[in-house]
């Protein structure tokens, strides 16, 4: 009988052994976090350093400076000082959930790509998800560095309401042009950064 009762114990035994003995952590910590998907934006360290060959600001009335706001960065590190950014900088205002956003997200990367170290191109996304913003970074390829304003106080500051809104800023840090109509594609940016910035760039 004795021997019986042993042969039901022990394998009951060793499964409960087996199963305290792995994973163990120490009492209060707290369980491990599935690791998030990496960003696919650039981070934003080079943002408040000038473009390696920056033309000159254009000739002209000076505009004014970038609004006096410090924001995130979507990859995270030191919060960006909007008055700190190096121009020439070209500043697109979007959200996910905006379809001329979306549309035109595509060619700001494809101008990031041929600023060729003359301006520098940034996002902010404002008024959105993290999710949402991450999903369309990775969907449309989009690489250049990504400021993250949670409400809408970069519009505020400029008394805008409006998205997609891009900002062209000069040399000198100041406001050239302001435009909100509707989605810009490649040609339409090469001009404005022609006429604003004083850079050319192929269409």
């Amino acid at each position: 009988m004795n021997r019986r009762l042993a042969h039901l114990l022990v394998p009951l035994l060793l499964v409960v052994a087996g199963c305290t003995a792995t994973d163990e952590q120490p009492e209060g910590a707290a369980p491990p976090k599935r690791a998030d998907r990496p960003s696919p934006f650039a981070d934003c360290a080079t943002l408040t350093a000038a473009p390696a060959s920056a033309d000159p600001a254009p000739a002209g009335p000076p505009g004014d400076p970038l609004p006096e706001l410090t924001l995130t960065c979507f990859t995270g590190g030191a919060p960006v000082v909007l008055r700190d950014v190096q121009g020439p900088a070209v500043i697109n205002v979007w959200a996910s959930w905006c379809p001329p956003c979306r549309k035109e997200l595509p060619a700001f990367q494809r101008l990031s790509e041929r600023a060729a170290g003359r301006f520098q191109v940034i996002g902010v996304n404002s008024r959105d998800s993290r999710g949402g913003a991450q999903s369309i970074g990775e969907d449309f390829g989009v690489r250049f560095p990504m400021l993250v304003d949670q409400g809408d106080a970069f519009e505020r500051a400029l008394e805008r309401n409006a998205f997609p809104l891009t900002v062209f800023v000069d040399a000198s840090g100041r406001i050239r042009h302001t435009d909100s109509s509707g989605a810009l594609d490649d040609a339409r940016l090469a001009e404005l950064v022609r006429k604003h910035l004083g850079v050319e760039v192929a269409p």
